[in-house]
């Protein structure tokens, strides 16, 4: 890996039009890392979150190790990963493997996982109720839009609630459960109005951003993601690089801070504690990548 410095003027002139925003460079946009320590080495990381807490934790622990980061803050989900394939960026930490996966996919890249972070799990909420007992023949809301929808039905299989036509699809549609076997339907709708639908009492699976909107505590939560399980795994958060700089030790070391108990405890803040820590090595991030591609490649 080529770890050099890249300027906000410079990031700024490529990506003007997606508004980047890039942090921790000096005041005049560059680095003088280099001539005060000569050991020290500088990677230039891109995510969408900077803002949050664990950001600065990272970039302190990093430190100590004698490794800068330059985190480039981006306004959009893909131009991270097209500012890592032309090597304006060394590493980015922003997107889960289904994300990983369809860009790939769709830009002929090779873009590889080299450390898992955690899962943000998407969870079924149920007003005044603690437990899924009682659930069955009830209609569930969950979302509509594509992102979510199939994601939100594992959950309803991972539950024991679904069962699906073909086992062990990615991302199922209705279409694809047997009613005649699930203990509970579905009922799509928009995002957004799956908070309505629970507070009418209906059972509702609901994503974060909208839970933290309308108010609903996370720790009502009455089934969600196993962060263990196959269905789960594609909304595994990576650090990703190029194939070329998969094995690059700075980059590791990051990895490896990432899941000390500092950083750990800032992410459970950012999270309001709905992120489950999650630790793979590459081979077996990569062999679930690889899944994923396959799996969109022949959708």
């Amino acid at each position: 890996m080529k770890l050099r410095r890249i300027t906000t003027t410079a990031l700024a002139g490529l990506f003007a039009a997606t508004a980047l925003v890039a942090c921790g460079s000096d005041s005049d946009g560059t680095s003088t890392a280099a001539s005060e320590n000569a050991e020290e080495v500088t990677i230039r990381i891109g995510t969408t979150d900077s803002a949050k807490e664990a950001w600065q934790v990272l970039e302190d622990k990093a430190s100590e190790e004698g490794i800068k980061l330059d985190v480039v803050n981006f306004s959009d989900y893909s131009t991270p990963n097209e500012a890592l394939s032309q090597d304006q960026l060394d590493v980015n930490l922003f997107q889960h493997l289904k994300f990983l996966a369809q860009y790939n996919v769709g830009a002929g890249q090779d873009l590889t996982p080299v450390g898992s972070t955690e899962i943000v799990p998407l969870a079924l909420f149920w007003k005044d109720h603690d437990s899924i007992d009682g659930i069955e023949g009830e209609s569930i809301a969950i979302p509509n839009d594509e992102s979510n929808q199939g994601r939100a039905i594992n959950v309803l299989v991972q539950a024991d609630l679904i069962t699906l036509k073909t086992p062990g699809l990615v991302t199922p549609t209705p279409a694809d459960i047997d009613e005649g076997a699930s203990k509970v339907s579905v009922t799509p709708v928009d995002a957004a109005q799956s908070p309505t639908a629970y507070q009418e009492g209906k059972p509702a699976i609901i994503n974060n951003s909208f839970l933290d909107r309308a108010g609903i505590d996370p720790k009502l939560a009455v089934f969600q993601d196993d962060p263990e399980s196959e269905e789960a795994e594609p909304y595994i958060n990576v650090f990703v690089t190029k194939a070329d700089d998969a094995d690059d030790k700075n980059v590791a070391r990051l990895v490896e801070l990432w899941h000390t108990p500092e950083i750990q405890a800032a992410v459970e803040r950012d999270s309001k504690g709905t992120s489950v820590p999650v630790e793979r090595t590459k081979e077996q991030l990569q062999a679930i990548l690889t899944r994923l591609e396959d799996d969109q490649k022949n959708s």
